[in-house]
């Protein structure tokens, strides 16, 4: 498993009427987790990008357990369980760090797609080599 850690604020333009986290903000901080977590281990978007592979994302869930408010700063745990093949999955908890209760949790699942074309493949060795190295340790997770 291939863990990051992140910490963010909530922005005032985050939060809706209620002065909660709007529902669909965590979902940016989800891919905010996400982004961290890939660039931690060497093979940040702009790369896969390069190598002619993009992510999108075929399946999103969150729960929402505790409201967030304007200024809270959150922790996003973003995980890597699984080695992908021509999906991968990334799992989310968000903690209020001041309280340190979860906030939400959730998960995408992504496909691995071949950029000119738009045809889903297999996640490209390159990606795969440094899932492995991350999973034993034998590079640095940020």
């Amino acid at each position: 498993m291939i863990r990051h850690e992140t910490s963010l604020r909530v922005r005032y333009a985050d939060t809706d009427q209620m002065r909660y986290a709007y529902y669909g903000v965590y979902f940016a901080y989800f891919e905010q987790g996400r982004s961290d977590l890939l660039r931690s281990i060497g093979m940040p978007y702009p790369v896969l990008e390069a190598m002619g592979f993009i992510l999108p994302v075929i399946e999103a869930h969150a729960e929402y357990k505790r409201p967030a408010h304007y200024d809270d700063l959150l922790h996003i745990v973003t995980m890597l369980r699984d080695r992908p093949v021509a999906r991968v999955r990334l799992d989310y908890q968000v903690y209020n760090e001041q309280r340190n209760e979860l906030v939400a949790e959730g998960y995408t699942i992504h496909s691995f797609v071949h950029a000119n074309t738009g045809k889903p493949t297999r996640a490209p060795l390159a990606f795969l080599e440094i899932v492995d190295a991350a999973t034993t340790g034998r590079i640095a997770k940020g």
